[in-house]
């Protein structure tokens, strides 16, 4: 084969790829947008791909079932916001714990009500989708949940139990994951809604002023 032939032929795969790469990106996509929308049980294959301009057989060649594009779009939902809450804890490195414990929920919120549908298609489809799909996200779910451990325990001080950082944990993410179903922009504020949270973890006594 001739260098000439050689050095086409390696181009015409390198557009191949790029072509395959794209569509990937835009099945996910809207994917990540159908399952923020209408949920994991109710997102049909087949809708997906009339969204694409794909014929639905086509999308096999991208991922072999619903429950592997459904997991790929929650890992990168995961990833995303902890890669977001960590690049803002880095630029507040000298701040407070208290303050960067405020930090991560904003941006927490931000990410998830206005800047993805990746995290929150991941937060409203979590508790529907298959065994085998939450086995997938355990890795990545448990380093995000790790770093929330990390910002609650140095917020809450030294020698306090594991067990009540494990719970603040829980009330708090769900505090804040909880506002993807009932959060209207035309209506709500995020940093009204983290103001709140904020002064209950710093003020308890704040409610009812």
């Amino acid at each position: 084969m001739s260098a000439d032939r050689a050095t086409e032929r390696a181009a015409g795969g390198g557009r191949q790829r790029a072509k395959a790469e794209t569509a990937r990106a835009e099945i996910l996509a809207t994917a990540a947008r159908m399952m923020r929308r209408a949920g994991y049980s109710e997102m049909s294959l087949r809708d997906l791909a009339a969204e694409v301009n794909m014929k639905a057989g086509s999308l096999y060649y991208h991922f072999a079932s619903k429950d592997e594009l459904a997991a790929e779009v929650m890992r990168i939902g995961v990833e995303a916001i902890e890669a977001e809450v960590r690049k803002g804890l880095a630029d507040a490195a000298d701040r407070s714990p208290a303050e960067r414990l405020s930090i991560a929920i904003r941006i927490h919120l931000e990410t998830l009500l206005e800047k993805s549908d990746f995290v929150s298609s991941h937060i409203r489809c979590y508790p529907f989708v298959p065994e085998t799909v939450r086995e997938q996200l355990r890795d990545v779910r448990r380093s995000y949940d790790q770093l929330w451990m990390e910002l609650i325990r140095h917020f809450l001080g030294a020698g306090v139990p594991n067990e009540t950082v494990r719970y603040l944990r829980f009330v708090l993410i769900g505090a804040l994951n909880g506002s993807v179903e009932w959060f209207n922009p035309n209506r709500d504020s995020i940093s009204d809604y983290a103001r709140i949270i904020e002064k209950l973890l710093t003020n308890p006594s704040f409610i009812g002023r």
